[in-house]
């Protein structure tokens, strides 16, 4: 039997040819399984400086070795025969109703990993019902992020740097755009020396050199988005072009001090939350000036290597401060488990800042979705299989570490 043949129309030739983008791209994501599978994607989208400042941390980033190995010798103690047929994830943070414990924190130079930037993050927090933290280093400003993103729970990070007028005025100007809380970080007396950002001449914004030359042939859509946007800075406080590093120096101030924060307590009348406490003598100092919350966090291994391991002190934090104020951890979370592990011992919340970079570098919004889906199965999964209904069922029974020396 013949087959009867025809010329194509051009709107069917059409359908074939156009570009596959929109459906390669959720399939792709879709085969991520984990936020393991997104950093692989990651790595393969971005160019190696790009992946590389997300995914590295300070000099031999032992830090961030040892967080990662606290969460895996973490081992769960499950309950059986409990119902477990509806399981509630959600809690309150600072008052406020969250989805999940937890928060997506602030990171710089976001709209580096991907052009939708902050919005894209603010976007899918909001959607998974969660806050999100902008950092003073975006590259949104507080005002543009609000109308891109006028519901959810913003919340906004503040580095009290040299120039005390303009760190003021930036927080008049969060709290004006309606950002809740406000969340100052302690851990930034200068720069960690991050040895993959310095041996791959990472700047910012990126500079053509034959070797980000050479980067534009495997990642053209990168670099296309990046020289046909606004040029990558700091939004909030890079309005007159300054250069990167008087920019970074004014913003890190080594003569910050237990003074500087007990005035922002007092000119600050929301939520108050201190980000990179470390010690319990320190976790006291600053409960007892205000903090509503504290961050257990070494900047996640990217500042002082060898540094404190959050989740290995937040028992010893808690018993000493967290019937006066919410303990949160950060660094080294790659997973759900993670976050119901760290809840277990007595957090009230993880802060996420890799993970959702990961999916933002691998597709945009749709990528941060994704990696909220997933932490948020993660945990309901977790909990159901722990046997328990309920965040305010998470207790130090149901965890140990396995190796005994925490």
């Amino acid at each position: 039997m013949s087959v009867a043949r025809r010329l194509p129309r051009p709107a069917e030739l059409w359908s074939y040819l156009r570009p596959p983008a929109t459906t390669v791209r959720p399939r792709r994501l879709a085969r991520a399984a984990s936020i393991a599978d997104l950093r692989e994607l990651a790595r393969r989208r971005v160019p190696r400086a790009v992946f590389d400042y997300v995914d590295g941390a300070a000099e031999t980033e032992t830090s961030l070795t040892r967080a990662r190995a606290a969460f895996a010798d973490v081992e769960f103690r499950p309950r059986v025969l409990r119902d477990v047929s509806a399981v509630d994830p959600s809690t309150t943070l600072l008052g406020r109703p969250s989805a999940l414990p937890i928060v997506f924190a602030p990171t710089g130079f976001t709209r580096m990993m991907h052009v939708a930037g902050e919005p894209a993050v603010a976007g899918a927090a909001a959607g998974l019902g969660i806050p999100y933290a902008l950092s003073t280093m975006g590259t949104t400003t507080p005002e543009a992020l609000a109308e891109a993103v006028p519901g959810g729970e913003r919340w906004f990070q503040l580095y009290l740097g040299r120039d005390r007028p303009a760190a003021a005025k930036l927080v008049d100007r969060a709290a004006a755009s309606g950002f809740s809380t406000l969340v100052l970080t302690v851990d930034t007396a200068t720069s960690g020396a991050r040895l993959r950002d310095v041996r791959n001449g990472m700047t910012v914004p990126p500079s053509l050199t034959p070797r980000t030359l050479l980067d534009m042939a495997t990642h053209p859509g990168w670099w296309f988005n990046v020289l046909t946007t606004e040029p990558l800075g700091f939004a909030s406080v890079d309005p007159t072009g300054a250069a990167f590093g008087d920019v970074v120096g004014d913003l890190l101030d080594p003569a910050l001090t237990f003074e500087d924060l007990a005035a922002l307590r007092r000119s600050w009348t929301g939520p108050l939350v201190v980000k990179g406490v470390q010690t319990v003598e320190d976790a006291r100092a600053v409960v007892d000036l205000g903090a509503d919350a504290i961050v257990l966090s070494n900047h996640g291994g990217r500042q002082l290597d060898r540094a404190p391991t959050p989740l290995e002190w937040l028992p010893e934090a808690v018993a000493e401060v967290g019937d006066r104020t919410e303990i949160y951890v950060d660094g080294g979370v790659l997973g759900g488990a993670d976050v119901v592990a760290a809840v277990a011992l007595g957090a009230r919340a993880v802060l996420v800042g890799r993970a959702y970079l990961y999916g933002l570098m691998a597709g945009g919004r749709a990528g941060v979705e994704h990696a909220g889906r997933i932490l948020r199965e993660d945990v309901v999964r977790t909990m159901t299989l722990l046997g328990v209904t309920s965040v305010a069922e998470l207790n130090p029974d149901l965890v140990r570490f396995r190796k005994g020396q925490r």
